[in-house]
């Protein structure tokens, strides 16, 4: 199962510079699946019997929800990671274990993502959403387009700026676990142990009922509801070690920076390549201070060693991510017979024509990531800027996203052309 891999991280005050929560995440998939970065506004909802459709299934709308930014695969409704208006970010990952996997259409992880975002301000809040609609409606479906069928549990890493909850679910059974400081991963396991601050109610029960657990020792949520031999779960070579194991490596310095050098290391395995490889990655910084803006970095595209981090913050009349945002089609993923259409955006398309270019010359190669490095660098120190307090031009914040993506493709293409 670990080719549809997935690596998601927090760091917490001690461990960071500043007093913020740091949030990242890659996303690994197909590598050929085009992932866009979305905004979507926040909405009143005034008639509530229409229903919401997600990627597969309709469900109950609620009367509000939140503005949201959504690095997603561009065939779907949901999102593998994103962040809204509060500060509030999540990750999923795939994960399996003893409970069977259900590929009956039902909520994908991914639907369950961006519906934690768009209706909780409080990362505690969304760990209530994302369970109760799992309750409600289940989870299931094939998560990739096409042919290939493919379905799993999810495991959701959710943060804002006071803490961070791991949820992780077996079917509709699971276990939440709060981090308040230091570091925290998750990957393509269970990795909730014996600290568990929230759970379904029938978790353990039915663990009982079905002979994982004799009702008597200390309950291991991993090591019940999956294969995993939990005491020797941090000394694998696995990439949620080598994760948590670059966490500690930093602990005491991490900055936003630091978490994208995790997610573009690939000794760890954690930038896959390959069949399956790192479609798109995520960076947040949530500082503790609230009066500071939250910032969220977004690649938009595969391989974050040669992708620049594009930072986004919240502002109420963003300008629509079109270089980001991929065609828009009617309904493909239940349309008979199935088709497969080009959902390649501005940036992608650019991004794959500059990738050959670095394999074939190597001299263009070295000018065109030289580019890239001093395009993010200034925009870390803009930034770095905006959350010491000391800039924030508001009528610049509105294309800032925008803005860095043709940035971006401008640097591409005189490189492509030349």
């Amino acid at each position: 199962m670990e080719p549809f891999s997935c690596d998601t991280f927090v760091a917490l005050p001690p461990t960071t510079v500043d007093n913020r929560i740091i949030f990242g995440k890659n996303s690994d998939r197909l590598c050929d699946e085009v992932q866009e970065v979305v905004y979507f506004p926040a909405a009143v909802h005034d008639n509530l019997e229409e229903h919401l459709k997600c990627t597969y299934i309709e469900i109950d709308q609620v009367p509000e929800t939140y503005a949201v930014v959504l690095s997603r695969p561009a065939w779907l409704w949901g999102a593998e990671m994103g962040a809204n208006e509060h500060g509030v970010c999540i990750g999923n990952e795939a994960v399996w274990g003893r409970e069977e996997v259900c590929n009956e259409e039902a909520l994908l992880g991914m639907d369950l993502v961006r519906l934690g975002l768009e209706r909780a301000d409080t990362a505690e809040k969304a760990l209530h959403v994302i369970v109760d609609l799992l309750e409600k409606y289940g989870q299931g479906g094939n998560c990739t387009e096409g042919r290939m069928l493919f379905s799993y549990h999810n495991s959701f890493l959710i943060a804002d700026r006071n803490e961070a909850w791991i949820l992780e679910t077996a079917g509709k059974y699971w276990a939440a676990e709060k981090v308040q400081e230091g570091v925290r991963n998750i990957s393509n396991q269970l990795s909730i142990t014996t600290k568990i601050d929230r759970e379904h109610p029938d978790m353990r029960n039915y663990a009982k009922q079905k002979g994982w657990w004799d009702g008597k020792k200390e309950f291991d949520f991993a090591a019940t509801y999956s294969y995993l031999d939990t005491a020797k779960m941090m000394t694998s070579s696995g990439r949620y070690c080598e994760g948590y194991k670059l966490l500690n490596k930093h602990k005491g310095n991490i900055t936003f920076e630091t978490m994208m050098e995790i997610l573009r290391d690939k000794p760890s395995g954690i930038n896959m390549e390959g069949e399956f490889l790192t479609t798109a990655s995520m960076v947040s910084v949530l500082p503790q201070d609230s009066s500071l803006p939250c910032i969220h970095f977004f690649t938009g595209t595969p391989d974050p060693e040669r992708s620049i981090f594009k930072p986004f913050i919240f502002e109420p009349h963003i300008s629509q991510l079109l270089d980001t945002s991929s065609p828009t089609f009617e309904d493909p993923v239940t349309k008979k017979p199935h088709f497969k259409p080009d959902r390649r955006h501005p940036l992608y398309q650019k991004h794959q024509q500059a990738l050959e270019v670095i394999d074939n010359n190597k001299e263009k190669a070295k000018t065109m990531l030289d580019n890239m490095k001093k395009l993010e660098k200034e925009l870390f120190k803009e930034m770095e800027l905006i959350l010491q307090n000391k800039h924030l031009n508001v009528d610049k914040i509105v294309n800032l996203f925008s803005q860095c993506a043709k940035d971006e493709i401008r640097i591409y293409k005189s490189n492509i052309s030349s």
